[in-house]
């Protein structure tokens, strides 16, 4: 088993950056792709960024530019840095991660097993 749990979440004002956390415990040593999510009031949960063991990422249109995903192995914790946060981008962020590599379905939260509780972000403008 694995465990998630997001850390960093908060409220900022439009323009400014954030960067979120997700520690990961229990069986990691298997884990191969990991990902971002988030959900909206009101809207279905869609991928934000993943990240392969190897390094490779993938990003949402929608944050293409503005978002870096990394990953620590050391230290078993996943990174979301966001600039020029908007309104739009608010939302509750989650993690998530699972043992089959990204490929091409990455951003697709149904392919993946483990998740966190999430972590909010608020966006004024």
């Amino acid at each position: 088993q694995v465990q998630l749990v997001e850390s960093g979440g908060g409220s900022v004002q439009t323009g400014e950056s954030l960067r979120i956390s997700c520690a990961a415990s229990g069986s990691t040593y298997n884990l191969n792709c990991m990902g971002w999510f988030r959900q909206a009031p009101g809207k279905e949960r869609e991928g934000v960024a993943s990240i392969g063991r190897g390094g490779e990422t993938t990003y949402a249109t929608s944050v293409k530019g503005r978002v870096t995903v990394s990953r620590d192995t050391s230290k078993n914790t996943l990174y979301l840095q966001m600039n020029n946060l908007r309104p739009a981008d608010t939302a509750i962020y989650y993690c998530a991660a699972r043992t089959r590599a990204c490929g091409w379905t990455g951003l697709m939260p149904a392919n993946y097993i483990y998740w966190g509780r999430g972590t909010q972000v608020t966006v004024s403008s």
